[in-house]
């Protein structure tokens, strides 16, 4: 098993004390100027740490300098977030290494990790070892992927999935709905998820709101990743009332 470094110690201390957020930011979408700015902008409102990724088909240059970029203006630590080989740089401090674990495609559920473990020890990364499960509707990251997402009423489905990530000794779950997604994982399947698992579980896609934050995190979501809102709108309103949130299932 892979030890656990500093960059996924740091996040476990955190989630001692109550949930935390990640703002994901796509490297396609903005500069490397403007990335470290909703970096900075994330990092200030309470945010743990900056996922970098989103896009298919990233240019090495445009990471490199992204995770640079990034890395000068926060001290909170910057993961990648892969969609590919292409993905991998030594400028950010870690990445999460992961399978995705409803996708029909061999090559994102082990076969491109094994072509790419020595190139991320070689380059320093530290590996955050997570299963990554794909929700309806899935949006690109569906047909990217290539997967038979989980239907949304599919409560044993997501926890089967969940629970056997834990059980191959991955230590981190995700549940993804699709940047873009119309509407997050429903609150009852991550209920049904946090039953079971005891490894944390991380919800992404399709939060737009406060009130969306809040019934995730009321429903057991630990880690809440956002990046459409703040590509839209920059950190504005409805990106600070997302981390008002977090922030206050923190105080509880």
């Amino acid at each position: 098993m892979t030890r656990v470094g500093p960059v996924e110690r740091g996040l476990l201390e955190q989630l001692e004390r109550g949930p935390v957020h990640l703002a994901l930011i796509d490297p396609e979408k903005s500069s490397p100027e403007e990335s470290a700015a909703l970096a900075q902008g994330a990092v200030e409102l309470g945010s743990a740490g900056i996922m970098l990724g989103g896009s298919t088909g990233i240019s090495r240059e445009r990471m490199d300098a992204t995770a640079k970029a990034v890395r000068t203006a926060v001290r909170a630590p910057t993961i990648i977030f892969p969609e590919g080989p292409g993905s991998l740089t030594a400028e950010a401090h870690a990445i999460f290494f992961m399978s995705l674990l409803n996708s029909r495609s061999l090559d994102l559920v082990i076969r491109t990790h094994a072509r790419t473990a020595l190139a991320i020890r070689k380059l320093g990364l530290e590996p955050l070892p997570m299963g990554y499960v794909v929700v309806a509707p899935g949006m690109r990251v569906g047909e990217v992927g290539q997967v038979d997402a989980v239907d949304r009423n599919d409560l044993a489905g997501a926890q089967g999935y969940a629970l056997a990530a834990e059980m191959l000794g991955m230590r981190w779950v995700y549940l993804e709905a699709g940047s873009g997604a119309p509407a997050p994982v429903p609150a009852e399947m991550v209920r049904s998820v946090r039953s079971v698992v005891s490894i944390p579980l991380i919800v992404g896609g399709g939060i737009r709101s406060g009130p969306e934050a809040r019934e995730l995190l009321e429903a057991g979501a630990q880690v809440l990743v956002t990046g459409t809102i703040a590509e839209a709108e920059g950190i504005g309103p409805r990106f600070r009332a997302i981390l008002t949130e977090v922030k206050r299932a923190r105080a509880r």
